[in-house]
């Protein structure tokens, strides 16, 4: 039931704050650019805005830069571009920030900065921030160690429908760090982030099924959830399904085998 560790977010900003016309037209242009792949026309439009104040065009070309997308991956000048925006209270741009320092990418590693930049963002809602904070606080990273504080952040951000942290919540509760242990509310996480594609919560369902963990034993769905996440490359998953196999019926595997793809086919509804 290994954590999942801190991550970053790509996702470009689409919406501008109050801007004139003219601005938000050229965003719109370098959007509609960095979408077909057209990294040059969207740096071209981006930059001038970015350099003109505009956070939303500021954290665009700080994921450019992340990422290396149309420009050389330079995260000193990423890191520049994050600052900016995160300066003028964008969450998305506080949040990459607060990772930055945390994987001491572009800058010198430091915890207790990257813990600074994280809570900004997470008092705003921002659920990956709100995440990577609670993993700051499970390990003691940059913050003393605390499981009750660590599952706060988790449960905010969970609640936000963001998949890492309800696998690392259902994880707390099965481990009863920070909470009481509960095996029923750790599979209501896990199913939560499984069928979110979440290949850990679907491991970790398995393991549920099979031992009879907070849900009545059932091979079927066990063998159902490892299948799911050995496609995803989950070793173990691959592992124990095999093992599992052996103690099912031929009929039982059949239905295991339609329940898991039928599960795929309707993007987990019903699962």
């Amino acid at each position: 039931m290994r954590k999942l560790t801190a991550t970053l977010c790509l996702t470009l900003a689409v919406l501008l704050g109050s801007v004139g016309m003219s601005a938000s037209a050229d965003f719109q242009k370098g959007l509609t650019a960095y979408q077909s792949g057209d990294y040059a026309t969207a740096l071209r439009e981006w930059e001038p805005l970015a350099e003109q104040g505009n956070a939303d065009a500021q954290y665009n070309l700080g994921v450019m830069y992340e990422k290396g997308n149309g420009v050389l991956q330079d995260y000193k000048t990423a890191m520049k571009w994050y600052r900016l925006a995160a300066k003028q209270g964008y969450a998305r741009a506080q949040s990459n920030l607060g990772f930055m320092y945390e994987k001491g990418k572009g800058v010198p590693q430091n915890d207790k900065t990257a813990v600074k930049w994280y809570k900004l963002a997470a008092k705003q809602g921002n659920a990956p921030a709100q995440y990577n904070l609670g993993v700051m606080y499970e390990n003691g990273q940059g913050v003393p160690q605390d499981d009750k504080t660590a599952v706060k952040w988790y449960k905010l951000s969970a609640k936000q429908g963001y998949a890492r942290a309800q696998y690392n919540l259902g994880v707390m509760y099965a481990r009863g760090r920070g909470v009481p242990q509960d095996d029923k509310t750790a599979v209501k996480w896990y199913k939560l982030a499984a069928k979110q594609g979440n290949a850990p919560a679907q491991y970790n369902l398995g393991l549920m099924y099979a031992m009879g963990t907070g849900v009545i034993k059932d091979n079927v769905y066990a063998h159902m959830w490892w299948n799911i996440a050995a496609s995803s490359g989950h070793k173990n998953a691959t592992k124990n399904r095999d093992i599992v196999a052996k103690r099912m019926t031929p009929s039982q595997l059949e239905k295991a085998q339609k329940l898991a793809r039928e599960c795929v086919r309707k993007k987990y509804k019903g699962c």
